[in-house]
């Protein structure tokens, strides 16, 4: 095994307000708290402990003894579990749906940040106790979003009604799906594995959620992994203040307005708050709650509530309000002692929006850590860049360019344009300085005969890398197919293939290979050759 860090701006695949951000731009300071780094998770702890009730604690505690009955739960596990109970023991989080068969690599590599980041933090802090927790998004409705998972360029789905909070629909029907993704498996050893873990979670689970739970736990136990399932009566009982505030003043959407107006002067918004941001969940239905005329109604529904309706209704039954995207980052840091938050590029953007709701209403904002990114390798693989002489860095240029750059070092023809063209603007500034001196016709004359010129030498230029592909079509050939196999549909991969391609290839010790490689804090792209 060998891993390589390259800097995230390399691969291209990062936004510009992801890079400003580790970057550690003025631009967007003022939309995060601390920075992850020593003194910020030092600042982040001490502000954590200072604000987290004794009483909030224990109701987690007792909350995830009862989700855990009937798993096979680690000493570990257990261990972080009753931890939680002392204020000197905090989390850091990573939050994700629940893909089939845990959907994309990214879930995999989430988590091992997760418990990466906990352990490392641990030991910065050895008077503190660090625990790391998957939060599941069992509240989630959007069922297109996380019904397939990629085997090996082909798409595992499962069909079904859609309808209400995805961790409370009923398992049945994945038989078929096993059945299907066992005929691409083979018979090794590590593809039994794969079945019977499939089988494990799904077919011996009567809901999405507890599946879920079971495949993480199965997959993380040993590291002490805690699986949080925000559909909790008692979780949710913690979070009925915030609850009330948002029916009655709308907060979220006032100070999350103002922020969302401010960030999108120089960045990307990645959401928009409604004005109220709660969900009303029945049993096959997660419906928007709006507010209308003095009346609260369920979108879609023929259920309303007055004022005090509603109210009475969040303190009798707080399961039935569902945060949306906007609250549901607070809900869980009302719920949780957590000092960080470890997502991919686009949560991490829209928790940007969220530092002033998290002031006004008196809860601790996160420390956000973009999370590791990783492209695997394969040893022949690594043979077959080597051989073409493709850098890590160079493999994530864009397909034309890439091709582009190696046939114009492999071509025998000495020139280069950017010599030529550079030759042309020294030439044409002692022309400029002359037209200086004449009428603004003659300086016009000058910069178009430029720009004409120089726009012949990218057309030659064009045109000779064209001819060079041609000529050297082998060569395209290998790269393009070298380029597609690490990155499908030109995407990162770990957007596209599921973990169990890898779990065949290597069995448990792909997981243990991302344990000892991914390093969270070093904020950078890994590249693992295995």
């Amino acid at each position: 095994m060998k891993v390589t860090q390259i800097p995230f701006e390399a691969t291209g695949f990062f936004s510009k307000t992801m890079l400003d951000y580790l970057g550690q731009k003025e631009l967007i300071q003022p939309f995060y708290n601390n920075f992850p780094d020593s003194l910020g998770f030092y600042n982040q702890i001490e502000e954590k402990e200072n604000a987290h009730s004794l009483q909030s604690r224990l109701v987690l505690a007792a909350a995830l003894k009862k989700q855990y009955n009937g798993f096979d739960i680690s000493d570990k596990t257990r261990e972080h579990i009753e931890l939680l109970k002392l204020k000197n023991t905090f989390t850091v989080t990573t939050g994700h749906q629940l893909n089939l068969f845990t959907g994309p690599l990214y879930f995999i590599y989430k988590i091992i940040c997760a418990i990466n980041l906990a352990e490392e933090t641990a030991q910065k802090f050895p008077d503190k106790n660090v625990v790391p927790v998957y939060w599941m998004a069992t509240e989630d409705h959007d069922f297109e979003e996380i019904n397939y998972f990629n085997f090996e360029g082909k798409k595992v789905k499962w069909s079904r009604e859609d309808g209400g909070a995805v961790g409370r629909f009923s398992t049945a029907g994945l038989k078929a799906v096993l059945d299907v993704f066992a005929t691409q498996l083979g018979g090794s050893k590590n593809a039994t594995y794969v079945k019977e873990l499939f089988s494990k979670g799904y077919l011996a689970h009567n809901n999405l959620a507890d599946a879920t739970r079971c495949i993480a736990n199965e997959l993380f136990k040993e590291y002490g992994l805690v699986i949080v399932d925000g559909d909790d009566a008692a979780l949710k009982e913690l979070f009925i203040p915030f609850v009330k505030d948002e029916l009655e003043n709308q907060t979220s959407y006032q100070e999350v307005s103002k922020i969302v107006g401010k960030l999108e002067e120089n960045y990307k918004i990645q959401v928009n708050p409604r004005e109220i941001n709660l969900f009303y969940l029945g049993k096959n239905s997660r419906e928007r709650i709006l507010y209308e005329d003095g009346v609260y109604k369920v979108n879609n529904t023929s259920i309303a509530f007055s004022k005090s309706e509603i109210l009475r209704a969040v303190e009798k039954n707080p399961l039935d309000f569902s945060p949306n995207v906007v609250m549901r980052p607070l809900y869980q840091e009302v719920v949780l002692p957590n000092i960080c938050y470890l997502g991919g590029g686009g949560e991490i953007a829209y928790w940007f929006e969220l530092k002033a709701y998290f002031e006004k209403v008196n809860i601790p904002f996160p420390i956000l850590l973009l999370r590791n990114s990783v492209q695997v390798i394969s040893e022949k693989q690594q043979k077959k860049l080597d051989n073409l002489n493709i850098s890590h860095e160079e493999l994530f240029l864009k397909q034309h360019k890439l091709l582009s750059k190696k046939v114009l070092e492999n071509t025998a023809i000495e020139i280069d344009f950017n010599e030529k063209i550079k030759y042309l603007e020294i030439h044409f500034a002692e022309l400029k300085e002359v037209a200086k001196k004449t009428d603004v016709s003659f300086e016009n004359a000058v910069n178009a005969q430029e720009r004409k010129q120089v726009k012949g030498l990218e057309n030659l230029q064009k045109r000779l890398v064209i001819a060079e592909k041609r000529r050297q079509k082998d060569l395209v050939e290998r790269i393009t197919a070298l380029q597609n196999e690490l990155l499908p549909n030109q995407s990162l991969e770990e957007r596209q293939r599921n973990f169990s391609e890898y779990y065949v290839a290597y069995g448990g010790s792909f997981i243990k290979a991302l344990k000892e490689s991914l390093k969270p804090l070093d904020l950078a792209f890994t590249v693992l050759e295995l």
